[in-house]
């Protein structure tokens, strides 16, 4: 098993080497040494989220301080195109469950959607207070998983925006009424750094005014098979089967 990973500061790793020590403290070192127990000598990872891995080992661990020892950076290959889910608002926590699956699967950055038929709504101090949820969502998510990289929760996209938006990305909407399956969608072409962009509808569905302006803008419309997925699950699993060709 892979030593546990914990966040320091954004870019406290830039001028990082072997040989030196960096401290975690507040929340991130409370959990590290209250909840996860950690002690001198056990072997850890940690991550500014820039895409850099400091591995190393406890130096110390008090009340809600933990000094890592480096012994090496590294920078894991994240080669290959970068994945955007579009996410419309979800009732009863579906699409935070759905961007955390996405965060463990690899997802570069997430995109909240207020579709045309969403029940949720962002409005007000509710959607600074949603979009900070989602951002906890993801940081756990990815904590979960390992990864060296952070993905960014975009700000919330209406359909007016959406297309504007995804300007540049090779974009795949998810429809259940498609005739074209995801596994026949032709991805040649696609190298590193290039956006794809797979976008989820709300539990009633994408308008047809919505399609008509994503396919207008160039998107693909397909299905995941004979199945109708919910919303928590049409991203992750697109994205799973989009990461075995492109990816893994």
């Amino acid at each position: 098993m892979t030593a546990p990973m914990f966040y320091a500061e954004p870019g406290s790793l830039a001028q990082a080497s072997a040989g030196a020590v960096i401290t975690l403290t507040g929340p991130e070192g409370r959990h590290a040494v209250r909840v996860r127990r950690m002690a001198p000598g056990e072997p850890v990872q940690l991550s500014d989220g820039s895409g850099v891995v400091a591995v190393g080992r406890v130096d110390a661990a008090e009340d809600d301080m933990l000094a890592v020892l480096i012994d090496a950076l590294e920078r894991p290959d994240s080669r290959g195109p970068r994945f955007v889910l579009v996410q419309a608002l979800a009732k009863g926590g579906r699409d935070e469950l759905a961007i955390e699956a996405a965060t463990e699967l690899g997802v570069d950055a997430v995109v909240p959607w207020a579709a045309e038929r969403c029940v949720v709504q962002w409005r007000g101090d509710r959607a600074v207070r949603s979009h900070r949820k989602w951002e906890s969502v993801v940081s756990a998510a990815a904590k979960q998983a390992r990864r060296a990289t952070l993905p960014v929760v975009e700000p919330l996209a209406t359909s007016a925006q959406l297309a504007d938006r995804l300007a540049g990305a090779r974009v795949v909407l998810l429809h259940e009424e498609a005739t074209s399956a995801i596994g026949a969608l032709d991805l040649d072409g696609l190298g590193d750094g290039d956006r794809v962009a797979l976008v989820v509808g709300p539990e009633g569905g994408v308008s047809d005014q919505e399609r008509a302006s994503l396919v207008a803008a160039g998107a693909d419309v397909v299905r995941l098979g004979p199945s109708v997925l919910r919303s928590s699950t049409a991203g992750p699993a697109a994205l799973a089967v989009l990461s075995a060709r492109l990816r893994w």
